[in-house]
């Protein structure tokens, strides 16, 4: 049946249906006989080559125990019956080459028992002689005699050899004498000259020879530096207030030290030099001046002795009670010198008078001085009253000596105290700046105070400032809503948007200080017309910042330059501006349209450039004419150079051409009319030939002119089909790829058939193994039927049977 099937038919059934019966089962049974899996070998060659294993293994099993085999015996690869014959014995006599062996008939005499020599003796002198053989003992005296000569010929042989090697020696080194010939030590110091060290070694000796770096202290930390600062504070601050109670001069003056008779003085050092100098003046020596010097000298210290002396009276009354060491016995002998009757010391009275004078001054001046250490204010009022009445300097001393003795690293809660003193500073920066005169250069040493403690806290500061900027930004709207207008505010508001400029950095593209500080200066300088001279003078020290604010990011202030446009608008008259436009806050007619005007030619020809002072914008109580005419001018010049300084900054940007066109011409024809000081003139000039070279070198924006570039658009492919359903014209690379396409298909198709028809061959398998289940269960069935009928059949007749009975 099996040969009547398909060849894959067959073959499933040998392979797949073999792997179907097989899958529970783990038992595999393996033939390992030899060649059972090589169809190259031949069945008979099998067969022989197993038997002949066969063999070998049952005969190697038999002679594992077999020792009547004769096997020559080795011993580390050398047989054992050639060492036997013990042919390399050592001869301890003998020092030549032949050492450590020995001749055969010794070896045979001394441990064969001389049988073998004897034999061999007697067998010769037969032969040769045929006499009597010797006996044993003539066989060993002439064996002993022979190996005797044969030493003594070998020392004699030794002997000739050294000989003939001292006479070798002897002869080479007379013969070396004649080879070797020596030059002179001077012959040879001119031959080998010292080459001259070039410029690397002498460096290289010159670094050998130079001072190694010695290892230094360690940099210490910022918290042990702060500690050691407060140490020192505090140990001055205790001078001081030993100074001002006058304890320093009772604690110096100590009871001299008791010297017995004993003492030899051993620890006495020379002080002071006694040796002088040998004058002489007019033929003599110059001696009795040094002497009257020198007399005065220790009369003099004689009197500062007894005056300490009679200061330190009272000090030892009081000090016999509580200090043991008081040194009584000599307090008394002084006591009693005193009421024998001695006269007083009269040199002593009235330089104790001037001790006492000199403490007193010496205690006001440590009342007067000021203290080392301070307490950190928990409110504006103690810092003020802290800082207030004293000189600059004073006052730095007083903020830095706070910070000092205040360090984080110190105590816990030092942080919390500096914070709240950065607050208190700005407070009372903003009042130095709202006094008149404005103290603007305590306000300059006090920024640094403040940049310490914002590097420290920078949260805190910045939270500081905004807070400062922020009432000024809700006074300024609130003014805004309730007059209509807002109104420059004052210099405290002024001098924090500088401080903000100078603690944080504004080339930031957004800062959360320095971003409100610049809508702040935008908001000043379009929301607040300009009403005076003050405003004026406001106005430019705001565009000041706005440009330092803008220095390293060169981002552009449209409202810097309107603002500038229209200082120098006000300072023209309104005849020659008609036409001209104006931004807020500034009026082409109006009364303060021609605020910086100026029309008297004597002041004008008495002003001198200068920096404009910053007191103007406090504004000054009444200022004369010439005064005011000066700060007009010094106005207008601040303005050009700003201008000037904005034309470099924005030159190539288009924008500020446009806001700059029509200003030129205007400012060209009052140039011509007023009469201006000769330096504000250049000054003017220069800005003006600034803006015209600028113009040369930016373009101004333009539509591109250029043809557009059209969107690619996507053109079908018309390949020619030449016969139906082949396509032509393809490389040799594209007809390659096509036909592993198609071979691949081709397989992949065949493959899954074949899978498919695997697939339906098991599932015949399995449902003919189901069938064949089923049957055998119904005949068992069926037989399980028959065998009970019968038995009921049985049964029954039994019990016939029985009822018949």
């Amino acid at each position: 049946m099996l040969l009547a099937l398909p060849f894959f038919q067959h073959q499933r059934t040998q392979t797949l249906l073999k792997e179907y019966k097989e899958r529970d089962k783990s038992n595999i049974f393996t033939d390992k006989r030899f060649g059972e899996y090589n169809s190259n070998i031949s069945p008979e060659e099998k067969m022989m080559k197993r038997f002949a294993l066969e063999q070998q293994r049952h005969h190697e099993k038999k002679s594992i125990y077999n020792l009547n085999e004769d096997e020559e015996l080795t011993h580390y690869g050398q047989s054992l019956a050639d060492i036997e014959k013990h042919n390399d014995i050592v001869d301890s006599d003998s020092d030549d080459e032949e050492r450590g062996t020995l001749s055969a008939e010794l070896t045979a005499a001394h441990f064969g028992g001389g049988v073998g020599l004897l034999h061999k003796k007697t067998s010769q002198q037969e032969g040769e002689e045929g006499a009597k053989p010797k006996s044993r003992k003539e066989l060993i005296e002439e064996l002993i005699a022979k190996s005797k000569q044969e030493k003594r010929e070998r020392q004699a042989k030794r002997e000739d050899a050294l000989e003939l090697t001292e006479k070798l020696d002897q002869d080479w080194k007379e013969i070396q004498t004649l080879l070797s010939h020596k030059t002179p030590k001077s012959e040879k110091q001119e031959k080998k000259e010292k080459p001259k060290p070039d410029a690397y070694d002498i460096m290289v000796r010159e670094l050998g020879f130079e001072m190694k770096a010695q290892p230094s202290n360690r940099m210490k930390t910022e918290e042990e530096l702060a500690k050691e600062e407060q140490e020192r504070l505090r140990n001055l601050e205790a001078e001081r207030l030993r100074r001002m109670l006058g304890k320093e001069e009772d604690e110096s003056m100590k009871n001299p030290n008791h010297t017995s008779a004993d003492d030899l003085n051993d620890g006495f050092v020379l002080d002071k030099d006694d040796r002088r100098l040998l004058s002489y003046k007019d033929g003599k020596m110059n001696v009795e001046e040094d002497v009257h010097k020198e007399l005065s000298g220790k009369a003099g210290i004689q009197g500062s002795d007894e005056e300490g002396e009679g200061e330190s009276d009272e000090e030892e009354a009081e000090g016999e009670s509580g200090n043991p060491d008081s040194h009584s016995d000599l307090d008394s002998n002084a006591e009693s010198e005193e009421e024998s009757g001695k006269p007083p010391r009269a040199q002593g009275q009235t330089p104790g008078k001037r001790s006492r004078s000199d403490d007193q001054n010496t205690r006001k001046a440590a009342r007067t001085e000021l203290p080392y250490t301070f307490a950190a204010p928990e409110s504006y009022e103690e810092l003020r009253s802290a800082l207030s009445g004293r000189s600059m300097e004073e006052q730095l001393l007083v903020v830095e000596r706070i910070q000092k003795c205040n360090h984080p690293s110190l105590a816990v809660g030092n942080k919390e105290k500096l914070e709240k003193l950065f607050g208190f500073l700005l407070e009372y920066i903003g009042d130095l700046a709202t006094n008149d005169p404005p103290d603007l250069k305590v306000i300059d040493k006090l920024v640094v105070q403040l940049y310490n403690l914002c590097q420290m806290f920078p949260e805190s500061a910045s939270n500081s400032i905004k807070f400062v900027l922020r009432d000024a930004m809700h006074e300024m709207e609130e003014m805004i809503e309730t007059k209509g207008r807002a109104v420059f505010p004052g210099l405290d508001v002024l001098i924090y948007l500088k401080i903000a400029g100078m603690l944080f950095p504004t080339s930031d593209f957004r800062h959360p200080v320095v971003t409100p500080a610049f809508l702040c200066l935008s908001q000043l300088l379009t929301k607040c017309p300009v009403l005076s001279l003050q405003d004026v003078v406001k106005g430019l020290f705001v565009c000041c910042l706005f440009l330092e604010f803008v220095a390293l990011s060169h981002r552009f202030v449209p409202e810097v330059i309107n603002f500038l446009l229209g200082i120098l608008y006000i300072a023209t008259p309104n005849t020659q501006s008609q036409g001209s436009t104006l931004v807020h806050p500034f009026r082409a007619l109006g009364k303060n349209s021609e605020l910086l005007l100026v029309s008297e030619a004597e002041d004008v020809a008495t002003w001198q450039r200068g920096s404009l002072p910053l007191r103007w914008a406090s504004g000054p109580s009444s200022p004369t004419a010439a005064e005011a005419t000066h700060a007009r001018l010094s106005c207008l010049a601040v303005c050009l150079a700003l201008l000037k300084r904005c034309v470099l900054m924005y030159g190539t940007l288009p924008s500020f051409h446009a806001i700059i066109r029509p200003f030129p011409a205007l400012l060209t024809e009052h140039l011509t009319r007023c009469s201006h000081p000769h330096e504000l003139q250049e000054l003017f000039q220069s800005t003006l030939a600034e803006v015209e070279s600028q113009k040369q070198l930016y373009r101004p924006l333009l539509c591109e002119k250029s043809k557009p570039v059209p969107l690619k658009l996507f053109t079908p492919r018309l390949v020619k089909v030449l016969e139906f359903g082949r396509k032509q014209g393809s490389s040799k690379e594209e007809q390659e790829r096509k036909r592993l396409i198609h071979k691949h298909k081709r397989e992949f198709k065949g493959a899954v058939r074949e899978i498919r028809k695997d697939n339906q061959f098991l599932a015949r398998m399995q449902l003919s193994e189901l069938m064949e289940r089923d049957a055998e269960r119904k005949r068992r069935v069926k037989q399980l039927f028959n065998s009970l009928a019968t038995q009921e059949g049985e049964w029954k007749a039994l019990k016939r049977k029985k009822f018949k009975k």
